[in-house]
């Protein structure tokens, strides 16, 4: 094959190989199917790969048919040479083929299991796949299988359904009716959690997603005023048993959603949610991760059950105060306010100022006010130093910057 010439039109721009299933773009170019999907949807661009130009993931790709025979036509000229004539594409998945699946899942637990094995499979499959699958309810099927597994106690399909969505989206208006109409989904993935299966780890990952995708900005004041201490143990036994790195941001972002509401600030201190986050903030995660926790731990710090688990744990105010300066605006807002909130209600005790001067917290207040940053997180730091200069009159931090005035 390496002395035959290609036609430069049969490649594709993206892989650089025989094109097997050309689609046009909205700009015009031609593409193999599986590379320009993958560019848009997996890879997350926005624009065309040769021209730049914007390329709106819903504007389509039609399928380039006349230029797919001629690659047939040319493969089978050239078989002699040893190339394969490319086979034609299967047509996409359509509506009432899924509707024709999801009926299967009113049928005995054997059809269901295989059904939703099915539906696994052309999700993963490819976007194309995707985009039926939500039109014709997949999600909405998928979450009520959960629930039905949960009220059986079967845990044979959980892992794969829960894969299924986390292939496709949850649309908000069929989620919101969803769990007006089911008071059990919620039960069911707190059961999930709490599950002991075969592929740990990914299973609850997973399992973390769909309750981020459920508990997200926005979502049914009713929803988190009525969340049980079962679901926040579940979410910070989660946390601790080896999930994967986008289950814990999922956590965590479920847990910051959940924390305004003040009757969940006292569920999450009772089940040690502080001391959990202190251990996973310990770890040194990535960026994204200390920010999530800080602000959990922001909101828990306003409960008096949440500032005693923080001050009993011997690493909370050293991880804060650590934190500032070294991981973004965010963090730094974060934490000074935790240590703030700290100062304020322990009624600025010993042990606590001794802590801050120990663990360097108090010498990174005096150099936030010579930073340019926030004015309200330099009043912050100013009134926290101007509270306690008694105590910490002696710091050497209080001989360097005398000429900043509090």
């Amino acid at each position: 094959m390496d002395d035959i010439e290609v036609p430069q039109y049969f490649i594709c721009p993206i892989s650089l190989q025989i094109m097997k299933d050309p689609v046009t773009a909205i700009t015009g170019i031609t593409y193999d199917r599986e590379s320009i999907e993958h560019w848009l949807f997996t890879s997350k661009n926005t624009t065309c790969p040769v021209s730049k130009q914007p390329l709106p993931k819903e504007s389509g790709l039609t399928p380039n048919h006349t230029l797919r025979r001629l690659i047939q036509a040319w493969c089978t000229q050239n078989a002699s040479h040893g190339i394969d004539r490319i086979p034609t594409p299967k047509p996409p998945l359509d509506r009432f083929q899924v509707l024709k699946l999801i009926k299967h899942l009113s049928q005995p637990h054997q059809l269901q299991l295989k059904t939703v094995r099915q539906l696994e499979f052309l999700a993963a499959g490819s976007e194309r796949n995707r985009n039926p699958m939500v039109e014709a309810g997949v999600p909405k099927a998928m979450l009520l299988f959960i629930a039905t597994c949960f009220k059986n106690g079967q845990i044979n399909g959980i892992e794969e359904a829960l894969s299924v969505l986390n292939f496709i989206p949850i649309p908000s208006a069929e989620l919101k009716q969803l769990l007006a109409e089911n008071d059990h989904i919620i039960d069911s993935l707190t059961w999930v959690l709490c599950c002991e299966m075969e592929n740990h780890p990914t299973v609850k990952s997973h399992a973390m997603i769909v309750l981020k995708a459920i508990v997200k900005p926005g979502s049914s004041s009713v929803l988190l005023e009525t969340l049980k201490p079962e679901f926040f143990k579940a979410i910070v036994r989660g946390l601790r048993s080896g999930i994967t790195q986008e289950g814990i941001n999922a956590a965590l972002h479920v847990l910051l959603e959940a924390s305004p509401w003040g009757r969940n600030r006292i569920m999450m201190a009772e089940v040690g949610a502080v001391f959990e986050l202190i251990e996973l903030e310990l770890g040194l995660p990535e960026r994204r991760t200390t920010e999530l926790i800080l602000g959990i731990l922001l909101h828990l710090c306003s409960c008096a059950d949440g500032r005693a688990q923080f001050l009993s744990h011997v690493g909370g105010i050293a991880v804060v105060s650590n934190r500032i300066f070294r991981v973004s605006a965010a963090a730094d807002d974060r934490a000074i306010l935790i240590l703030s909130m700290i100062c304020k209600y322990s009624s600025g005790t010993s042990p606590v100022l001794e802590e801050m001067l120990k663990v360097g917290a108090v010498k990174k207040l005096w150099s936030l006010l010579q930073l340019d940053c926030a004015a309200y997180l330099k009043d912050k730091a100013r009134e926290i130093l101007r509270s306690y200069s008694k105590e910490w009159k002696d710091s050497p931090c209080y001989g360097v910057s005398q000429d900043l005035h509090i």
